[in-house]
């Protein structure tokens, strides 16, 4: 199957490029704005499919609009048209062309002359309307909200909003890739004589500053965005890939002593803590238990043993564990414990507790095993 997808170096160009290699289809015809015009019209004799996804949002004179908008569509239709190619045409508008600027009223045109030419060449033709696309690869401080504020935030850079009430209706890249594939696929999500993404998030840009203001400072806290909400999710993937390249890692306090360390790992607001913690050679940690706590420990490194009495109890139950065989241990409430390194090297172990340890309410009571 041969594809061709215009604005291929574009934002949703590259995102959906690199989709349909992952899912095999090879023949893809890459076109854009510093391509050699003459492929143009082999590509529209050759192609199966065309997503056309080229356009000119913000041109340095308002008649490129028309120029980029509906001139180069008419080009594309007029290829096709000349080689008889009647293949499936997508082409990506925007809910701007319900306005009478002039870049909404070279969109709307150039989706008028989609339609007319699928009516008199019988080709399926699927207009999409898209609302704030955002993800990775966007560009910032260009006509994306999110990038902008992704890349500014990222750097300490202040970001300006007029009115933090305003709501937007915005669409996830994979989301929108999801559908094109769909598209090309024969089931595009159709609603009236227009085409759509099904997953639609609505955010003020109040919230959406917030939540990437939030992303920030998680790394500083350890704490990580609630991940169950699609949206939050979809927006801290985003976030990550605005970071500078130089910026991509960040310290953990490490609380050392001459047993070893104890590190905060994640924090979170619903799943609780993950640590690491390291004992030296013949050092015992813990000898404490907890009301409602539990935790999990998981040896990755080193050799030791973990030991729990249950509170009002002599008998102590004993498990050996090493890095050899990754097993975890459940550490239940009511059960005192520790944890000793047998062996010659430090003892490593990730530990995940069912709460972010509070210094204010600790749940935590001295009582040797």
């Amino acid at each position: 199957m041969n594809i061709l997808v215009t604005g291929a170096k574009g934002f949703i160009g590259k995102n959906l490029i690199s989709e349909l290699k992952n899912r095999n289809y090879a023949n893809i015809f890459q076109y854009d704005i510093d391509s050699d015009s003459t492929l143009l019209d082999s590509f529209a004799k050759e192609c199966d499919f065309v997503f056309h996804l080229a356009g000119v949002n913000r041109p340095k004179d308002d008649k490129e609009f028309m120029e980029g908008n509906f001139g180069f569509t008419s080009n594309l239709l007029s290829a096709l048209e000349r080689h008889g190619n009647c293949c499936p045409v997508m082409m990506s508008s925007s809910v701007q062309a319900e306005l009478d600027n002039p870049y909404g009223i070279s969109k709307r045109a150039a989706e008028e002359l989609v339609f007319s030419y699928g009516q008199k060449n019988n080709a399926n033709v699927m207009v999409y309307r898209f609302t704030n696309v955002f993800g990775k690869w966007c560009k910032p401080n260009y006509n994306s909200v999110v990038a902008t504020f992704c890349h500014n935030i990222a750097r300490g850079i202040n970001i300006t909003i007029n009115d933090p009430n305003t709501k937007l209706n915005l669409v996830y890249i994979d989301d929108v890739v999801g559908e094109l594939i769909n598209a090309l696929e024969g089931n595009p999500s159709r609603q009236g004589k227009f085409c759509h993404a099904s997953t639609v998030h609505t955010a003020s840009l109040g919230k959406i500053a917030e939540l990437i203001h939030s992303f920030k400072d998680s790394r500083v806290t350890n704490t990580v965005p609630d991940m169950s909400d699609a949206f939050t999710k979809k927006l801290y993937s985003t976030y990550l890939t605005y970071l500078p390249k130089n910026d991509f890692s960040y310290n953990l306090k490490m609380n050392v002593d001459q047993r070893g360390s104890f590190t905060e790992f994640i924090k979170t607001t619903g799943a609780g803590q993950v640590s690491v913690n390291i004992s030296k050679p013949g050092i015992t940690k813990g000898n404490h238990w907890h009301h409602t706590k539990n935790e999990k420990f998981l040896v990755v490194s080193g050799r030791g043993i973990i030991r729990l009495r249950k509170y009002d109890e002599d008998e102590i139950v004993s498990y050996y564990v090493s890095a050899e065989k990754l097993e975890v241990i459940d550490i239940p409430p009511g059960y005192t414990h520790n944890i000793e390194n047998l062996g010659d090297t430090d003892l490593v172990t990730i530990m995940w507790a069912n709460e972010s340890f509070n210094p204010d309410l600790p749940d935590t009571y001295f009582l040797e095993v």
